[in-house]
């Protein structure tokens, strides 16, 4: 399976005690390789150019916040994070993450899941401190 990573995730800054630079990480989702070949077949069945995947929350839900997943055709918006992978068979697959979105999805591995009683994209965040029994809103 040869499923690109997105660009790296880090980034140097200088430490105000001394002028060696400090590693610091860059907030930044990860998608697994399975999550990877379900976005390429959704948005293959979509049939329309140019489109992403849009990741992110929104305020809501029994529990705060809520996971948003949606298509986006065209271009990433300025701001958005962009995470570009490759599927098995060579199609591109683009990932997009909203900067405020991304605050609290740090860290997280978006995956897919399919079990005896349902399929679907599952949001394993570390941020979490709660979820509702649905399993699609949270708190931090």
């Amino acid at each position: 399976m040869s499923t690109a990573s997105p660009e790296p995730m880090t980034a140097t800054t200088a430490s105000p005690s001394t002028e060696q630079p400090a590693e610091r990480k860059v907030p930044s989702i990860e998608v697994t390789p399975k999550a990877v070949e379900a976005i390429k077949k959704q948005i293959a069945k979509r049939g329309v150019p140019e489109t992403s995947l849009r990741v992110g929350i929104k305020g809501g839900g029994c529990s705060g916040f809520s996971y948003v997943i949606e298509f986006h055709d065209g271009a990433p918006r300025s701001r958005d994070r962009v995470y570009d992978y490759t599927a098995e068979d060579g199609t591109p697959v683009r990932v997009l993450v909203d900067p405020k979105s991304l605050i609290y999805l740090n860290g997280t591995q978006l995956d897919w899941e399919m079990t005896l009683m349902n399929q679907g994209f599952k949001f394993r965040n570390p941020q979490e401190k709660s979820s509702c029994g649905c399993g699609h809103s949270f708190t931090v």
